[in-house]
């Protein structure tokens, strides 16, 4: 819970978000493939104007086995955001997102059997779908079956495999470009143009993130870091209860090469040169809640990304977590500002590409779920030059704790965006 402090304060603001038609703030969020989901479809009432940078290092569940038969980067989190931007607006609209949103049954046999069914163009999850839009869907997922069948030495198992998945495998294959396949999921979907989906890496090759823990031992693998599960193909269970602690704090998360075991096989991938155009033309950057290390700092790390939003004077937004998972635990919140300012420096990783500029130059204000499990050290967040802390209304989801009201977060940043404007344009005159 926050502190009671001069610079901390609560928003709880009844007025409406601001008509998006007539203003259209810009916004770039790092975020993962999950908390923030729970908020997009409120965001779409301020602004459609935002680029959504997401990691491509996922390899858990039916991504997992894509990666492990197709190679490629790992597009769950991309998907999975793709189908919350996704069009709601008619019955066809929703028949596709529902298919390509449908999970495969746990048991193998079941999901294989019913796989053949959607992919021939039998169940029915077709119905609703017209036909452009059917066979320009079926025709991807005939081409995701057709290179499994290729590779028949990998037996693919289907097990709680995601259709989007499969979709989006098929058409990267095809194109050999993942831009292309979020471009004609995008049209698919019928996502806003404005709206950009951006792999913070774009490649076709596979990328394994690694993480160094403070007493110097190495895990490979975002799902081992964050979430094992020891190869199972069950849906993850993101409970901080349901995993082991780590045996030591994180220190810094890394790219490894695929087959890599140690600091040795540290590689540098580059990144998309879209994030960057993006970085330098927003009203605001936001760092979402989240796994912190898994799914916020692969986007931070990356040569170019600190350097830029450093240099900006937009506004730069942290939004805490409300509960502890495995990442973070113990955590305060000027901790969770210390780690973003860390990958952003890239602090602990190569000596010639570090950067040492402080906190408030990569976050300058931080919102804070009410009755979050995370302590607000207020002191040391002013220490580190951090002096706007807001307090927003939360709700108690059953299966992730504490977290933001989707309304109040969304109308906090509002406030906060019309604040800068209006700051911005006092000081032009």
């Amino acid at each position: 819970m926050a502190a009671d402090h001069p610079h901390s304060y609560s928003f709880s603001n009844p007025n409406p978000i601001p008509d998006p038609s007539t203003s259209q703030p810009s916004l770039l969020v790092f975020s993962g493939g999950t908390a923030f989901n729970g908020v997009v479809e409120e965001l779409k009432k301020l602004t459609t104007c935002v680029a959504h940078v997401l990691p491509v290092s996922d390899d858990g569940g039916s991504t997992a086995e894509i990666v492990r038969v197709l190679g490629g980067p790992a597009v769950g989190d991309i998907r999975s955001r793709c189908l919350r931007l996704s069009d709601q607006s008619t019955s066809e609209a929703l028949a596709v997102r529902k298919l390509l949103g449908h999970r495969l049954p746990l048991d193998a046999q079941a999901a294989k059997l019913e796989w053949y069914q959607i992919v021939e163009g039998e169940h029915a999850l077709w119905e609703g779908v017209s036909k452009p839009y059917r066979e320009t869907i079926r025709s991807f997922l005939a081409y995701f079956q057709n290179q499994i069948l290729r590779r028949s030495k990998e037996s693919f198992c289907f097990s709680n495999g995601s259709i989007g998945n499969f979709f989006f495998a098929g058409a990267r294959i095809f194109f050999d470009s993942l831009d292309a396949a979020i471009f004609l999921f995008s049209r698919v979907s019928d996502i806003p143009t404005e709206s950009l989906i951006l792999p913070v890496i774009s490649t076709n090759d596979r990328l394994t993130l690694g993480c160094e823990l403070w007493d110097g031992s190495i895990i490979r693998g975002q799902n081992e870091i964050s979430h094992p599960t020891s190869g199972s193909m069950q849906p993850i269970n993101k409970e901080i209860s349901s995993v082991p602690p780590l045996p030591s704090a994180i220190k810094r998360v890394f790219y490894m090469s695929s087959e890599g075991r140690n600091l040795l096989h540290e590689v540098f991938p580059t990144a998309n040169p879209a994030v960057l155009d993006q970085l330098s033309n927003v009203d605001c950057i936001v760092y979402a809640m989240g796994s912190l290390f898994t799914s916020i700092c692969p986007s931070l790390v990356l040569l170019g990304i600190g350097e830029i939003i450093s240099s900006s004077s937009c506004l730069k937004v942290l939004l805490l977590n409300g509960t502890h998972d495995r990442e973070t635990s113990g955590f305060s919140a000027s901790r969770f500002v210390s780690a973003i300012t860390d990958a952003l420096n890239r602090t602990y990783g190569d000596p010639q590409n570090r950067l040492k500029n402080p906190p408030s130059q990569y976050i300058n204000t931080l919102l804070v779920p009410k009755d979050g499990q995370i302590p607000v050290d207020v002191q040391c967040l002013a220490s580190q030059g951090i002096f706007h802390v807001i307090t927003v209304d939360s709700i108690c989801d059953p299966d992730m704790g504490i977290i933001f009201d989707p309304k109040s977060l969304i109308r906090a940043l509002a406030d906060l965006i019309g604040r800068q404007t209006t700051t911005n344009v006092i000081e032009a005159q």
